[in-house]
């Protein structure tokens, strides 16, 4: 009988998380960024060609994936799929001042206003929640999605 190595199997959990959570977490990553590049957040998973012009993207998800593995033996027992989409977003919101996106309908909003819109809109995730994730009161979370809302229907009436 030889020893179980636990790292494989470990690995193997991780691996078939990504392959079924990446292709929807590199379009959260595409949103955040405001990047358009072809294909964005198209196709099954981060290796498939799915926002292959989006290098923001693709470095905010895997720094994310990368802390997620890292933490992989605490967050399997969880919702892997929170946990990450919570480090790309903290990681966002760290670094947002280098994305200034591109002709996008997402990068005329503010950093700020995006993210909310993305996780509270998007991703469903619920004002009070979004507001712990992010450090910032639950007010401020409404108030932020509901400008970048109105930011949005005031692009496409112009448009």
């Amino acid at each position: 009988m030889s020893p179980v190595d636990h790292r494989s199997g470990r690995r193997a959990e991780f691996e078939a998380f990504v392959a079924g959570a990446a292709g929807r977490l590199l379009h959260v990553a595409v949103l955040l960024t405001a990047e358009s590049g072809a294909g964005a957040g198209s196709g099954t998973g981060a290796g498939s060609g799915a926002g292959s012009g989006c290098p923001g993207a693709r470095r905010l998800l895997a720094g994310a994936l990368a802390r997620t593995y890292a933490d992989w033996r605490r967050v399997r027992g969880d919702d892997p799929y929170d946990h990450t989409r919570r480090e790309l977003c903290a990681a966002y919101a760290r670094t947002a001042r280098r994305y200034r996106g591109g002709p996008g309908v997402l990068a005329r909003l503010a950093p700020q206003e995006r993210l909310a819109l993305v996780l509270c809109i998007h991703e469903g995730v619920p004002e009070e929640v979004a507001a712990a994730q992010l450090g910032l009161p639950a007010d401020r979370i409404r108030a932020l999605t509901a400008r970048a809302v109105a930011a949005m229907r005031t692009g496409r009436e112009a448009a």
